[in-house]
This record gives structure tokens, sequence and C-alpha cells, in this order.
């Protein structure tokens, strides 16, 4: 059959198809005021599973009971089925005999079904992220995506797409899709509010390119491996590498033996602080006291009867943070009553957030100086109730504590999304979403920011104290020979602030692949503070 160059573009039905339903939501969040959530936009017709995984994210932040989220599944298995058949019929290749309409609705009504329930682990973990801002949640929930998207794209196209290696063209046009969908996120950030819309559709236009390259090469390329169940057997493989997220995540969050420059060398003379210097999540500490006496080390477990920080084990840090902060009120009296000096705080990740808590509920007394490494960006965007309750997340609450009984098996400490800590960040979320970066009046305040914390941090407004960012890994900033050089500045009085060009960008880049955060006004537990919604307005520090 002779193909014509006419032939060979895509029809002004599938631009349609593929354009309206972006352009469709955008208008809704625009019109909505809602700002955190519009770079998810194009994903609506994106390819599978990236199409899938914006539909599950929303599903699991905005479901109040198991009803809802019920009825919410049919909506969106239909819902998503119909529309990827539509794209998938538009998109035909024209020399080849298209499968009846019949037959595609039905097997793409299947392949919905079924990315629901291989995706829904790792939306639950990016939701997971979106509670505590960690950014290796964030990687662990996109990179399975990733891998799997190429076996998955044949699904809806070809009858026994589970055999066989996916071509080399599937591949590639499958990273173009995430990297697409990527740079149309971090277009819809960065242009004014009127000029969105039009972007969300320059997308969809560039999906429904990118459905006819992969109708094509699925439809049309051969495969090898062909009497092979390779698509099974990358999916178990994928979801099975999950048992290496502990290990990975204990780097991620500074754990193990820690001791940064701050507690294994004298301060400088003219540093004029007594310094406390708390560790992050799942560390722990043996007791062995810093170099300077004018230092002294956080302890999660408290002091003895003279006053002198316990040793503590890892699971000592899962305590809420109210309760830290009471303990942080101790240590900071007796270390001021042992030095006579103003005292300074450094803390890492959840110490960030311990000496943030602290500055908020408790009367500052001695503490002048304020030094927050690793801080969580916009944490408690999402919500789940406590076992035995409804309320917003109620399904993706316990598809979390399914997923910490597995990973526990391969833990030397328990962990899960109903330990304290967790649950006071989700609780007092209005709070840590809009002011942990804020200024402290009567202290002065810094934050230490690694390039990789980028990616957590929504768009919008970040900070509105001096930061000095530096390319490294979350848990790991305290630690550089350079950032302690910054530290000993800005304790001896001297003004520290260095921002990074490149990590606008990387937040931005971020956007598309963070679940949208649930509006504070719509949760009862939330709705009662005079905190302003960041997720709304992408400002911080405002009150509502």
């Amino acid at each position: 059959m002779h193909i014509t160059l006419a032939d060979r573009r895509p029809g002004t039905a599938l631009l349609l198809l593929a354009a309206v339903p972006s352009m469709l939501e955008m208008a809704v969040l625009a019109g909505l005021g809602f700002f955190a959530p519009q770079p998810l936009a194009p994903q609506v017709t994106a390819v599978w599973p990236y199409d899938s995984y914006h539909d599950l994210r929303w599903l699991l932040v905005y479901h109040d009971s198991w009803v809802t989220f019920a009825l919410g599944l049919v909506i969106v298995i239909a819902v998503r089925g119909l529309l990827s058949a539509g794209l998938t019929a538009l998109a035909w290749p024209p020399e080849l005999p298209r499968p009846s309409w019949r037959w595609l609705v039905s097997r793409n009504l299947e392949v919905a079904a079924l990315a629901i329930v291989i995706i829904s682990p790792w939306a639950a973990i990016s939701v997971a992220f979106s509670a505590v801002a960690l950014s290796w949640y964030l990687f662990a929930s996109v990179v399975p995506i990733l891998l799997i998207a190429p076996f998955l794209q044949r699904a809806g196209v070809v009858r026994r797409w589970w055999r066989g290696l996916p071509s080399v063209a599937l591949l590639g046009w499958s990273l173009l899709n995430f990297l697409v969908l990527t740079l149309a996120g971090a277009v819809i950030v960065s242009v004014p509010a009127w000029a969105r819309i039009f972007v969300a559709g320059l997308a969809g236009v560039v999906n429904a390119l990118l459905w006819r390259r992969t109708v094509w090469a699925a439809a049309r390329r051969p495969v090898r491996w062909a009497r092979v169940p390779v698509a099974p057997i990358a999916i178990v493989i994928t979801m099975v590498a999950a048992v290496g997220m502990p290990p990975l995540a204990k780097v991620a969050a500074g754990t193990g033996t820690w001791r940064p420059p701050l507690v294994t060398r004298p301060l400088p003379e003219r540093v004029p602080y007594a310094v406390i210097v708390l560790a992050g999540f799942e560390s722990r500490w043996d007791g062995q006291p810093p170099v300077d006496p004018r230092v002294a080390r956080f302890s999660y477990a408290g002091t003895d009867d003279s006053g002198r920080p316990l040793p503590y084990r890892a699971e000592d840090t899962h305590r809420s943070l109210d309760s830290s902060a009471a303990l942080l009120a101790t240590q900071i009296d007796a270390l001021h009553q042992r030095t006579g000096r103003p005292v300074a705080l450094a803390g890492e990740s959840e110490g960030a957030l311990v000496i943030r808590t602290f500055l908020d509920k408790l009367p500052r007394g001695p503490v002048e100086v304020a030094m927050l490494f690793s801080p969580l960006i916009w944490p408690g965007r999402a919500f789940y109730p406590r076992p035995g309750r409804d309320g917003w997340g109620v399904v993706t609450g316990w598809e979390l504590r399914a997923i910490a009984g597995v990973l526990n098996m391969f833990r030397n400490v328990d962990a899960g999304p109903d330990e304290p800590f967790v649950r006071s960040v989700i609780v007092e979320a209005p709070f840590y979403r809009n002011r942990i970066l804020c200024p402290v009046p009567g202290v002065r305040v810094i934050a230490f920011l690694p390039l990789v914390g980028a990616a957590e941090a929504p768009p919008g407004e970040y900070s509105r104290v001096p930061v000095y960012e530096v390319a490294a890994l979350h848990g790991d900033v305290l630690s550089r020979e350079d950032v302690y050089q910054q530290v000993i500045r800005f304790l001896s009085g001297e003004r520290v602030d260095q921002p990074l060009r490149v990590y606008e960008v990387v937040q931005r880049l971020g956007a598309a692949w963070q679940p949208p955060p649930l509006v504070l006004e719509v949760n009862p537990l939330w709705s009662v503070g005079r905190e302003g919604d960041p997720a709304v307005t992408g400002r911080i520090c405002e009150a509502s």
C-alpha cells in the first residue's frame, strides 16, 4: 500500500484528543487557583504508564473513604481505558489492519486496571515522599516507572504484549515521553499564568506525536525473545528491587556513625557561642563527647541526672517532634548553664525540624543562632488517618503500611508510616509546610541546602532565610569541609548566603513528578489553623 506524506502526519482528531484533556485540567487548576499540581496537567494524555501514574497520584491523595476510593478507581479505569483506546485507534499505522474498536476498548480497559495494580506501590511511595519530603522517596517512586514503561507501552496495541523484549524504538520513545513531560512541567511553572493552558495544550500535541510513534513501534516492529514472558519478569524484578530501599534510605538520611567537623574539631576562639549539634533520622550515638567542651551532641534519649546527653539508638529518633523539642530545651539550658554562653543550634534533616519546632513552640532562652542542614522542604503535603479511622488518604495509609511491613523484614529497626515522628509531621502539616524556612524574630537563621533537595521542593517559593546551596546529597551537608568553613563564618557573625541558579532549575524539573498536595482547607484537622497554604499560592511564611 502506498503511504503519502499526509498519511504519516497525525490527524486533527488525534491532536485534539491528546491536547484538549491536558488543557482542561490546566484550566480547572488555574480556575481554582491551585498552583502546585499544575505541572501534572500534560500527563493526562501521556503514553502508558505515565498517564496512569498521573491518575493514581490524584486518587491516592484525594479520597476520604474506602467507598470514594473504590468509586474513583472505577471511574479512573473507565476513563483511562476509553481515552487510551481512542488515542491508540487514531495513532494506528495506516498500512496495517487496525483491531476492532471493541477489541481496543476491551484491551485498554484491561491495561488500565493492570497498570493501576503495577504502579500503585510506586504511586503510594510518592505520596509518602510528599508527607516527609525526602528526595530518596521521590526517586524511588519515579525510577521504577521509567523501567517498566517500555514493557507496558505494547499492552494496549498487541495481543501477546507480555512476550519479547521491547524494541529500541520503544525504549527511545518512552524515555523521550518522560523528558517531554519533565520539561513541560518545568515550563508551566516558569511562564505567566495566562500562558500555562497554551503550554499544556502544546505538550498534549507532543503527546499525540509520541502516541503515533509508540503505537507504530509496537505494532510494526518484531520483538526479540518472542516466546519469553519478558514483561512479567521485568515487572516482578522491579518490584522485588524495592528491598534495596532500606540501606539506600539510611545513606540518604545520614544514619550510622555521624561525626561532622563541628564535633571532631575545636571551635575557633572568635566563635562566641556554645553549639548543640543534632543528627538526623535513624542516626545513633555512642555517647562519645565532641572535642570542644563548648559543643554538645543532642540526644534523642534525653539526659542523665547530671544533665549530660545520653547515648541513643536509631529507634529513639522515631519519637515525635514535640517530644524531641522538649528534650532539646532541657539540653539547651544545661549547656548554657555549663558554659555561660549564648547557644547556637545546628541540625541536619530531622534535627533541623526539631530545631524549628523548638523555636516555634518553646521559649528560646539563650538561643541566638539556628543552622538548618538538609531541612525538609514543604513536608506534610499528604495525609492519611490512623488505623481504624476514615479520612483523606485512608487507602494510601494501608498501602504504605503493607509496603513498610515488607521492607521491615530487611531492616534492623522497624519503621512505618504511623511512627510518632512521621505522624507529628502529618498532624502539624500547616506549620511544617509553611514555616520551616521562615525568619524567626531574635534568631539568626540560615539553611544549608543540598542540590538533590531541589527535587524535593515543589514549584514556588521555598525559603525566606539566607541559604547556602551545595552539590550534595540529603544528609551529607554538615560533614563537608567547605560547608564547615561557612558554618564557622556564620557563627563568627559574618554574612553567608550562596544560592545556586541551578537549584531552581532542578526544582522546576522535578515538579511534574510530585503528587498533588492535599489542600489545607479540605482537611478538618488542618483547616482550623491560621497558616497560609503554599500549595495554593506558591508562597511561604504567610498567614491564611
